[in-house]
C-alpha cells in the first residue's frame, strides 16, 4: 500500500472495436485503460517539491501498466499509449502532473518499448468527471492511424480529496483509419519527414 497515495480502487476496462460503419477489418482494434483512485496528499497546501510523489508513483505506473498490458493480451500486441489524471475539486492541476513521469516511465518499463512521448491530459473534476485521454503510436507520434483518444471516468471518483491516475493502451489505431496525408511507421526517417 502506498504511503502518500493510498489506493481506494482500481478499474481496468477494455474495448474491442469490430467496425465503425465500414466493413470489419481483418483484426479488431483494441483500446483499454487502467485507473487508480488514490488519496491526494497535497489537498489544502501549496507544495514546491513533488519528487517524493514521483518516486512513489513509479511503482503504481508499473503496476497499472502490467495489469492493462495483461488485459490486452501482453506487451507484444500494444502499439499505442497515453495517460491522464482527474484531480478532485480541492486539489490543483499540478497534482495531476505528478503522474507525467512515473506514469509514462512505468508503462514503458512494462512494455519494454516506447520511443514516442506518452501523450497526456489532466483536469480538475467532480464525481463522475470524464476525461478524453489521448492515444498515439508508441514508437513515433506522427503515425496518422493512431491519432485517437479514449473517454474514461469513474462514477464515484474523484472525491474532493482524491486523484484518478489513468494509463491507456491501444492495439491497431483507429478501426478505419484513412487520414489523408498521414504518415505510417514506415515513413519515419525519410527525407522531409518530421523527426
Amino acid at each position: 500500500m502506498s504511503d502518500l497515495f493510498p489506493i481506494r480502487k482500481i478499474q481496468i476496462l477494455t474495448e474491442e472495436v469490430r467496425h465503425d460503419l465500414g466493413a470489419p477489418p481483418p483484426e479488431p482494434v483494441w483500446r483499454g485503460v487502467a485507473m487508480a483512485v488514490v488519496n491526494n496528499p497535497y489537498v489544502g497546501e501549496y507544495v514546491d517539491d513533488f519528487s517524493a510523489a514521483t518516486d512513489e508513483l513509479r511503482s503504481l505506473g508499473e503496476d497499472l501498466g502490467r495489469r492493462l498490458s495483461d488485459a490486452l493480451g501482453g506487451p507484444d500486441r500494444i502499439d499505442g499509449y497515453g495517460k491522464g489524471a482527474i484531480v478532485g475539486a480541492r486539489g490543483e492541476i499540478e497534482h495531476g502532473a505528478t503522474w507525467h513521469i512515473p506514469g509514462g516511465t512505468g508503462m514503458r518499463a512494462v512494455l519494454g518499448k516506447g520511443e514516442a512521448i506518452v501523450p497526456s491530459t489532466k483536469k480538475i473534476g467532480a464525481l463522475g468527471a470524464r476525461l478524453d485521454v489521448p492515444l498515439t503510436h508508441l514508437e513515433w507520434s506522427y503515425v496518422g492511424s493512431h491519432y485517437d483518444a479514449i473517454e474514461v471516468g469513474i462514477g464515484d471518483a474523484p472525491r474532493d480529496d482524491e486523484i484518478v491516475f489513468i494509463l491507456a493502451m491501444g492495439i491497431g489505431g483507429r478501426v478505419h483509419a484513412r487520414l489523408a496525408g498521414g504518415f505510417t511507421i514506415a515513413d519515419r526517417g525519410k527525407d522531409g519527414v518530421p523527426v
